[in-house]
């Protein structure tokens, strides 16, 4: 006779809510349909609520049409001001659904006036938030683009603070946010949780002939749509000292066309690869596979590319700044925000005068993303977490957690949703 604890378990239900449909697979970054299909792959049944705001739909579609630059940041004012209208028919699709968990993927603002049945536990996960993102070092290197909207920054982040009280578990891919948001928000630690994400790539598995240092040039590699947001002209000072020193070494740059970048020695750019185009995608992958660092100097809330890079055994170097998930000496190294090109350029130096050490980081690289930066950890934790906040709801009892990458992490009980 089978014994009942190795009986399977039912698969959660989840309700899916966000302001965009996780179909696109440019919405935000690719990582709203990774979060999703993460969730499916690993047995969860997916219900998508919907995206329209009832009443107030006019609403949402004006801003929907806003320009891109814009349309984040108006998507959150919008839905401050529709309030329970917006939020009618996602809380008449929860109180039909009969669901374990609705989980809410970047978009705090889709949380505001949802109320969940008894027994459902609500869930967010996001790389950044309005406020954290406005105040961090990140934020201010970007700025605003409507300086008069400051004025409506203490309503927003009153909002925030409201929606992440009231919800159950709050699962935060970097450890900078995980500590910001509970100080910030006076946050339960038991329920503010840093769970890391994973890469925008299926796992390409360990390279079967990596690339050695000192036995032909090396590669820098950088991707992105944004030449300057990326740090691209650093990067190709960096380029230009190492070849100023004698070394041999090319970058290739994917993602766009960077007219400065394109008339400079040892430099090939790629443009556009879309991951989707067979051809076009093992293209990318032959960038990854031959390419020496990822060099990002960027000002980032997170970056997929860095978690794409230790898939590959890609270490990175790039600056330590907001939650890029960069371990010194693990998956690359993460400077100061006032590193100079000379600085990038001698850890470069450094591994080519040690390619064993380099070997090694490739190697930790890689780890990195088995262990840690892959969507299928990233999904067990969170299920199981959603389970134990399930069965502390259940049996009415507390817990306590910390860091939800710890080992068996108790959850605490949820708190009594604001009203």
């Amino acid at each position: 006779m089978r014994d009942v604890a190795d009986a399977p378990r039912a698969a959660l239900r989840i309700a899916y809510l966000c302001d965009q449909s996780p179909d696109d697979h440019g919405s935000y970054s690719g990582g709203n349909a990774r979060l999703r299909d993460a969730l499916a792959a690993r047995g969860a049944q997916i219900t998508e609520l919907p995206l329209h705001w009832g009443a107030a739909e006019p609403l949402r579609r004006a801003v929907q049409a806003m320009p891109a630059s814009v349309r984040v940041r108006a998507f959150w004012r919008a839905r401050l001001a529709a309030g329970g209208l917006a939020a009618a028919p996602v809380n008449r699709a929860l109180r039909a659904g009969r669901f374990d968990a609705v989980f809410c993927p970047y978009a705090f603002h889709a949380l505001l006036g949802v109320r969940p049945p008894p027994g459902t536990v609500s869930v967010h996960t996001s790389d950044a938030t309005p406020a954290i993102y406005r105040d961090s070092e990140v934020g201010r290197h970007f700025g605003s683009y409507l300086r008069a909207s400051r004025l409506l920054d203490p309503l927003i982040e009153a909002a925030e603070r409201r929606v992440f009280r009231s919800t159950d578990l709050l699962l935060w891919p970097s450890r900078w946010l995980a500590e910001a948001a509970t100080a910030r928000y006076g946050l339960d630690p038991g329920r503010s949780l840093h769970v890391p994400w994973g890469a925008n790539v299926p796992d390409p598995g360990p390279a079967e002939d990596p690339p050695r240092l000192g036995t032909g040039p090396t590669r820098l590699l950088i991707v992105g749509r944004q030449w300057e947001a990326k740090g691209g002209p650093l990067v190709l000072r960096i380029l230009q000292r190492l070849r100023a020193e004698g070394a041999d070494v090319r970058l290739d740059v994917v993602g766009c066309d960077p007219p400065d970048a394109r008339a400079a020695p040892g430099v090939t750019v790629h443009g556009h690869l879309d991951k989707a185009d067979p051809a076009q995608f093992a293209d990318f992958t032959r960038l990854f596979r031959s390419a020496h660092f990822l060099v990002m100097p960027s000002f980032e809330s997170y970056g997929f590319a860095f978690c794409e890079a230790s898939a590959y055994g890609l270490p990175s170097l790039c600056y330590d700044v907001g939650g890029v998930p960069v371990r010194e000496g693990r998956n690359g190294h993460a400077l100061p925000a006032d590193a100079r090109a000379a600085d990038f350029a001698a850890r470069v130096t450094a591994y080519l005068a040690d390619p064993a050490a380099y070997d090694a980081l490739r190697l930790s690289s890689r780890r990195e993303y088995e262990t840690r930066l892959n969507w299928t950890a990233w999904a067990d934790r969170t299920l199981t977490l959603i389970r134990a906040a399930a069965a502390t709801r259940a049996a009415g009892v507390a817990g306590d957690g910390t860091d939800a990458t710890a080992p068996d992490p108790a959850v605490a009980a949820p708190r009594r949703r604001a009203q």
